[in-house]
């Protein structure tokens, strides 16, 4: 698998619980193994993406602080 970034999501400027709702139904829309990058400028997202993917089952492969914005790489679980 590569680490390239298959979808995108801006959820900058929305505030809990929104990021998080809509994540859901983006990774939905996605093929197992596909990555989404999310950037988010809410701190909560910080807490909920982690978890989010902990409870579902998803890769987080990255999550960061970028110039005041919070990056976050998720990888689909396999079917």
């Amino acid at each position: 698998m590569t680490d390239s970034v298959d979808h995108h999501f801006d959820a900058c400027g929305l505030m809990c619980p929104e990021p998080v709702m809509m994540l859901h139904s983006k990774v939905r829309d996605m093929n197992a193994g596909e990555v989404l990058e999310v950037i988010a400028t809410d701190p909560s997202t910080q807490r909920d993406i982690p978890k989010f993917c902990q409870f579902l089952g998803h890769e987080l492969m990255l999550a960061e602080e970028r110039e005041g914005n919070f990056v976050f790489r998720i990888r689909k679980k396999p079917d």
